[in-house]
Parts: C-alpha cells; structure tokens; sequence
C-alpha cells in the first residue's frame, strides 16, 4: 500500500468480499510472508511461511459466512509506529446453524513494514514507499465476541454481568476505603507496596510492557 488510510477499505472489502482466488491474491499482495494473526478464537505466530495459516484462517470464515456485510467507521494511522487503526462493523452469519446472526464492532489494528519479508528497507531514490501488513490483532470487547458463541442474547448477558461488576467495585470502595486513604496520604504505594503486589515486583514486566506484548 502507497497510502494505507485510503488503500485498506478496499484491502478489507477484498478480504471479505471476494471469491476465494481474488482472497488469495489480496493476502499474498499486502501481506507479508511470515505475518502473524491474532482474534479471540484463534492465533498464527510469526514465522517463515505463516501467511499460509492466514489465508486459511480467512477461507475459513468465508466458508462458514459466505456473505459478510461490513461499515468502516474510522481510520486512523500512527506513522511512526507504523500502526494503522480501522474500527468497524460487521454481520457474521453461519449458514448452517438456523438463525445465527452477529452484528459485532471491533477495532483492527494493522502492524505496518516496508519490507514483504517483514523487515523494513530502505527506500531507494525516486520509488514510492511500499506499506505491508506484519500482524493483524482483532480486537474485541467481550459484550461482542459473545455475539458469535450465543447469539441474540450473549452480548444482554454479558452486559447483565457488567453492571453487576460496577455495582460490586461501588461496594468495594465504601469497604475499603482505607485503602483510599492510605493513597491518599501517601503511605501506599511510596512507603509499603512498593513492588505494587505483596510477593511480586510488577517492575519485572516492565520490559516486557514496553515491547508491546
């Protein structure tokens, strides 16, 4: 892609849209080879080769919904991270499980190279940047992945738990807050809870934080 903002709506219709040839030649097209994939039900880890597991993954789901619908809402794309951001909207239906429906919204975010191999190059004078696709992380809030498991009502029970959480974290300030108080004061975490848990020192993941995982 020369200008992902404007290129991945027809990239995006192309994967959902088209016969499985057409499909094939978008992944290979703006894909790397070794691109990684993750969704609530399933995973492909990067590695030479792995853009075959993503094509598949994708074959899939139009077998199981041949018609998908799909409405991007917003893009938006961080350049020096080579993040792009798509939030949109889509009916996944499989055919042959009578009246499943999911109408979910979900936030795709697409990790950018300048390389079809996965690594950056440089860029020759006179030539165009080329952007590929190294991972695609699908990310879904649980009121909409419960959509495609129990359809209809899923996304009602999930949001019957939620509000029993909120009242729980309500309660759970008036019960504990001393613990507040102790903040207040400074006395947590400055002086005990230092490591921010009993027994583990969060500082640890730091690193780990840092690279994104």
């Amino acid at each position: 892609m020369e200008d992902p903002v404007s290129e991945i709506p027809n990239v995006i219709r192309l994967l959902t849209h088209s016969p499985p040839s057409e499909q094939e030649k978008t992944v290979e097209q703006f894909f790397t080879t070794n691109a990684a994939f993750t969704h609530p039900f399933c995973r492909v880890c990067s590695f030479p080769g792995s853009r075959w597991f993503l094509l598949k993954i994708f074959q899939w789901y139009k077998i199981m919904s041949p018609r998908i619908e799909t409405d991007i809402h917003s893009i938006a794309f961080d350049e020096q991270n080579l993040k792009l951001y798509v939030t949109l909207s889509q009916i996944f239906s499989i055919w042959i499980v009578p009246f499943h429906v999911s109408p979910v919204t979900l936030t795709t975010v697409l990790t950018l190279t300048t390389g079809q191999d996965g690594a950056s190059q440089s860029l020759p004078n006179g030539e165009k940047r080329l952007y590929y696709i190294a991972r695609q992380d699908d990310l879904y809030s649980t009121s909409e992945w419960i959509k495609f498991l129990i359809p209809h009502i899923g996304h009602w029970l999930v949001m019957i738990g939620q509000l029993f959480a909120t009242i729980f974290c309500v309660m759970g300030v008036f019960v504990l807050y001393p613990v507040m108080w102790l903040e207040e004061k400074k006395v947590i975490p400055d002086r005990f809870l230092k490591k921010g848990n009993l027994v583990y020192n969060i500082e640890r993941k730091i690193p780990e934080m840092k690279k994104g995982k």
